[in-house]
């Protein structure tokens, strides 16, 4: 064996939601689109069926099934930011174009798939030996959708 390759279902438009995914972060490309080399039920001969494709150095694959299954907040993307500011950047590209911010970092990007957006110091805060800071910073997390690094640290700080 030699790896394990995440394949996300996509109505039709696993090829839209991969670009625009590897606009996003670094060390991310398409590798290969795949085209249906006959009509199938998500689409017709021609269409593009499978594409590869790397997001940060990893490899997934984007498969245009059709409208039978659809993404759920059970499985989700966590992605690392090192500021605000690139926390901020990754927010408000996902959410673009019909995404949806959700509770505590999460959000839901325009084909229905759930990442989070954490910023490495609210990490490093949430597991302070601090135990009344790191609950501190918890509590502030529930009241907030994207992670306010400031919020986040007026809180640790007490």
């Amino acid at each position: 064996m030699r790896e394990i390759v995440p394949c996300l279902w996509f109505d039709r438009d696993a090829e839209q939601a991969a670009r625009f995914y590897v606009s996003l972060l670094p060390d991310s490309r398409i590798e290969r689109i795949d085209h249906a080399a006959s009509d199938y039920p998500g689409g017709k001969e021609g269409d593009p069926l499978v594409v590869e494709f790397t997001l940060m150095g990893r490899r997934y694959q984007g498969l245009n099934g059709g409208p039978h299954f659809t993404f759920s907040e059970a499985v989700s993307f966590v992605i690392r930011t090192e500021d605000q500011p690139e926390t901020d950047r990754l927010w408000d590209a996902l959410i673009a174009n019909g995404g949806s911010p959700g509770p505590c970092g999460w959000l839901k990007d325009r084909w229905g798939l759930s990442w989070q957006i954490v910023p490495i110091p609210f990490e490093t805060m949430l597991r302070s030996s601090d135990s009344n800071a790191a609950r501190r910073v918890n509590q502030a997390m529930f009241s907030m959708q994207k992670i306010d690094l400031a919020a986040a640290e007026k809180a640790f700080a007490g």
